[in-house]
């Protein structure tokens, strides 16, 4: 008797669709794969704005990752909520966010939180708040390495604006945040050069802190694209995030990483509008509508299926002339970027041994848990 395929569900025909369901298997087979790729576990800072859910946060803490990394306040509170030791805050307060920092340093006084500055308007800002909280905010100067969105370019000023945060009451600051998203080039030589290359400033950055008498700061670098680079570096922090469930866009670039599959969009065949077309409760709504129509989705049971309409609740695909596909197919999609599918999504269900055994909440897709 023919296998089944990793992906097939027993119990479909409970499973309400559009559905996102998560593979727990394969996600603690990724959180392996992550933690055999470092020399030692606290180099590991995982980002979380991939998962967004308790579970899969505990899963990181029961395999020993202590660090984590995050985007969003509901972010930090939902892994100071599981008791994670240690959450930086990957993005630069504004003022109303640094007064629910410091409400999350003072209603979990167990977990350590830190947060990015890059300018010294927002470093007086987050002083004075902290100071008014009695509080103490480590900080990470956010570098700009090449994305271009945020961050100093490595150079005179950070180590200007580094001694500035040093004299602040309320802020310490701990290290350097260095995200090099950019470089994805599906060759690993190439992307090693690049990435080498970004990061050389960075490390001389670093060097020259400590040869100016500050403490060694603490290097937190790169994302997915870069973490087998990254992970050869014996000093620095890796904080990738994808690496959990991993993608269609990621898995056809990054070919010389092992992460598997674990997260994929689960459909229905709703209407048959032509001999040649199927319509699916697949919408801008249910998948990331990023990108080109034709990548954001593939079908693993059905991959010459192929994306020509999307609109809020439907996706429209031709099948080609004597296609046998009939209302009430399930097809099993593969997200082409994961991280905002996610985000669409108010729960997912966890598949084991092709059964759905629970549901995951994403809860910290809300902008606000409790603080």
């Amino acid at each position: 008797m023919e296998q089944a395929p990793w992906y097939t569900i027993n119990d479909i025909a409970q499973l309400d669709t559009p559905a996102l369901v998560i593979y727990t298997d394969r996600v603690k087979q990724n959180i392996a794969f992550l933690i055999k790729a470092v020399d030692k576990l606290s180099r590991l800072r995982p980002h979380v704005k991939t998962n967004k859910s308790r579970e899969a946060c505990q899963l990181m803490l029961d395999a020993g990752i202590t660090k984590f990394k995050c985007a969003t306040i509901a972010e930090a509170e939902m892994l100071a909520m599981l008791g994670a030791p240690d959450v930086l805050l990957a993005y630069q307060p504004n003022e109303a966010k640094m007064h629910r920092l410091v409400s999350l340093m003072k209603t979990y006084p167990e977990t350590k939180f830190s947060c990015l500055v890059d300018n010294s308007t927002t470093a007086n800002q987050l002083s004075a708040v902290a100071v008014l909280a009695d509080l103490v905010v480590p900080v990470y100067i956010d570098l700009n390495v090449g994305m271009n969105r945020t961050g100093v370019a490595p150079g005179g000023a950070v180590l200007t604006l580094y001694a500035e945060l040093d004299t602040l009451p309320g802020v310490q600051p701990v290290g350097l945040h260095a995200y090099d998203g950019h470089l994805r080039d599906p060759d690993i030589t190439v992307r090693t050069a690049q990435c080498d290359a970004a990061f050389w400033p960075v490390q001389l950055l670093h060097d020259t802190l400590v040869s100016h008498g500050f403490a060694s700061p603490v290097l937190v670098v790169g994302g997915s694209p870069t973490f087998p680079i990254h992970a050869k570096r014996p000093t620095v922090e890796c904080s990738p995030g994808t690496f959990i469930y991993w993608d269609k866009g990621y898995q056809s670039i990054l070919t010389e990483q092992p992460f598997l599959t674990a997260a994929l969009v689960v459909s229905r065949v709703i209407s048959l509008p032509d001999s040649t077309k199927i319509c699916l409760d697949l919408g801008h709504k249910s998948v990331a509508a990023e990108g080109e129509l034709v990548q954001r989705v593939t079908f693993l049971n059905a991959p010459e299926l192929k994306a020509i309409g999307q609109s809020e609740e439907h996706l429209v695909v031709e099948a080609g002339e004597g296609h046998a596909y009939k209302v009430g197919d399930i097809l099993y999609g593969l997200p082409n970027h994961i991280c905002p599918t996610v985000a669409l999504y108010e729960r997912a269900y966890a598949i084991e041994n092709g059964n759905v055994t629970g549901e995951w909440l994403t809860v910290s897709r809300d902008r606000m848990i409790l603080v």
